[in-house]
């Protein structure tokens, strides 16, 4: 019988709302769109960004704050209407850039939760996001 993987709930504010699930994609440091995503793969391609090379694609993408200008939403939107956007985002400090991203391609949004998400969550964590309720259940992976 296979082991239960570790679950952590994380209580936070419900953005915009909705429900997914699936592998976390976390970074611990803000995230530059307008010149640091590839639209046409959802591949991060900032200079220097530790998840450059990775895609965001059917991800969570977990982060802590926006990086850059209006630009952001923009690039966000592109990917998402090209079939390569996230399926959810948390973010430790949420934006009007990230927030109008999220309400513009309606994919689920929670912030501002009781636990830093980019301490407790990642990458390849399985989480559950239920924006509607402002819940973040993360099972981590196994080691």
């Amino acid at each position: 019988m296979a082991e239960e993987r570790e679950k952590i709930v994380l209580r936070g504010r419900g953005v915009v709302g909705g429900l997914a699930e699936g592998e976390a994609l976390v970074s611990k440091r803000g995230i530059e769109l307008l010149f640091g995503l590839n639209r046409d793969t959802g591949m991060i391609t900032e200079w220097k960004h530790p998840l450059k090379g990775q895609s965001i694609k059917g991800k969570i993408l977990v982060f802590p704050f926006h990086r850059g200008s209006s630009g952001w939403g923009g690039t966000f939107i592109s990917a998402h209407s090209r079939g390569n956007g996230p399926l959810a985002m948390v973010i430790r400090d949420s934006d009007f850039f990230a927030t109008n991203a999220a309400v513009a391609t309606g994919i689920p949004l929670v912030a501002e939760l009781d636990a830093d998400p980019c301490q407790v969550i990642e990458s390849g964590d399985w989480v559950k996001v239920d924006a509607d309720r402002g819940v973040v259940e993360v099972y981590k992976k196994r080691v």
